[in-house]
């Protein structure tokens, strides 16, 4: 029974890597990118350089994140956060590795840093050259009054705190999440297609180290021939049946 053997691995593990994707928050009503009903359906991504290039792109850009603002700002955590969260205030989990951009493992009470955001936060807005940041609410409401590009004090441009198409991920967060990739002895990529490189790296990493693999996902994966575990499903079910399990041994 697959919750049985991940109920298992989570108690006899000694390092747990958790590797979540927009799986998790879809429950939250936040859209995935990729799924049939992904944004990347409907808009083609604006490249790094052409944002930074380009008037046009930078307008094309803010409409695509204007888009999707009131669902980022106004979602908030669902079982499936709750249940990591939960995991971790009992010692199980000891490295949480988000693709995710929404903040929502921190709302549901993750401590802010223990979560590793790869992609960054759709929280704040960032200046692409002093790096000054900015709550995200005034800056958006100011698009939308105007739908020009923002612009910092400083006359660079702002840009929300997420990493574009062609752009540098961050060096701190990729070797923070590869530390923890190399430790660990569990790790669990839940809601993930696992598509997305470098980020899919990290718990291919931990596979290649020794560590077992459990993919946790509603529908097929990239790394599911790599799995030791394959767990098909809504984790938003999963995962809460996780913390109530009944075996002989509960959690």
């Amino acid at each position: 029974m697959p919750i049985h053997t991940l109920v298992q691995r989570l108690k006899e593990s000694r390092y747990v890597l958790v590797f979540t994707g927009a799986g998790i928050s879809t429950g939250s009503g936040i859209p995935d990118f990729r799924g049939p009903k992904g944004l990347w359906k409907r808009w083609q991504p604006v490249y790094y350089d052409d944002f930074m290039t380009s008037h046009s792109a930078r307008s094309k850009y803010w409409e695509f994140k204007l888009e999707g603002w009131r669902q980022f700002r106004d979602a908030k955590p669902n079982v499936a956060h709750l249940a990591l969260a939960e995991l971790d205030r009992r010692g199980q989990l000891q490295s949480l590795v988000t693709q995710n951009i929404d903040g929502l493992h921190q709302l549901a009470g993750h401590p802010p840093g223990r979560v590793v955001e790869l992609h960054g936060t759709n929280c704040l807005v960032e200046c692409q050259s002093c790096r000054q940041t900015f709550e995200s609410d005034p800056v958006f409401d100011a698009f939308e009054r105007s739908h020009q590009p923002p612009v910092c004090s400083c006359g660079g441009y702002l840009k929300p705190a997420t990493v574009s198409f062609g752009q540098p991920m961050p060096e701190e967060k990729m070797r923070l999440a590869l530390e923890s990739a190399a430790q660990a002895d569990l790790v669990c990529s839940i809601g993930s297609t696992l598509e997305v490189e470098p980020a899919a790296s990290v718990p291919r990493l931990a596979k290649s180290s020794g560590a077992f693999y459990i993919v946790m996902n509603q529908g097929a994966t990239a790394h599911d021939s790599l799995a030791d575990l394959r767990i098909e499903g809504d984790v938003t079910s999963i995962l809460p049946e996780v913390l109530s399990f009944r075996g002989s041994d509960p959690l």
